[in-house]
């Protein structure tokens, strides 16, 4: 996934990633989500994880449903902006699925 991090909010963006809520963190892994990680080169921001669940629409249902991670979408999501006009700035939806293109376990 692909996003962008407003300039102005860099900071605080990066400071609540280095320290990520625990509810947060036990929500995500109770959802599936392994080996998640976000990357920064200047203000744009890759991330990528995997999915160890049966069903990824219901795990991200429930992940939005709780009110702990909309908290913590609510502090970051201001923080990003997506790189497609199509897309609404938000939690989920500032992030731009990418295509895989290559791969090797």
């Amino acid at each position: 996934m692909l996003c962008r991090m407003r300039p102005e909010l860099r900071d605080e963006y990066l400071a609540l990633h280095a320290a990520v809520w625990p509810q947060v963190e036990a929500t995500i892994t109770a959802c599936g989500i392994r080996d998640f990680t976000i990357w920064s080169h200047g203000d744009v921001l890759v991330a990528s994880f995997s999915y160890v669940g049966d069903d990824y629409e219901a795990d991200q249902a429930r992940m939005a449903a709780d009110p702990t991670t909309q908290a913590w979408w609510a502090r970051t999501a201001p923080c990003q902006v997506p790189f497609d006009d199509g897309l609404e700035p938000g939690a989920t939806g500032s992030w731009q699925l990418l295509d895989e293109v290559w791969h090797l376990d």
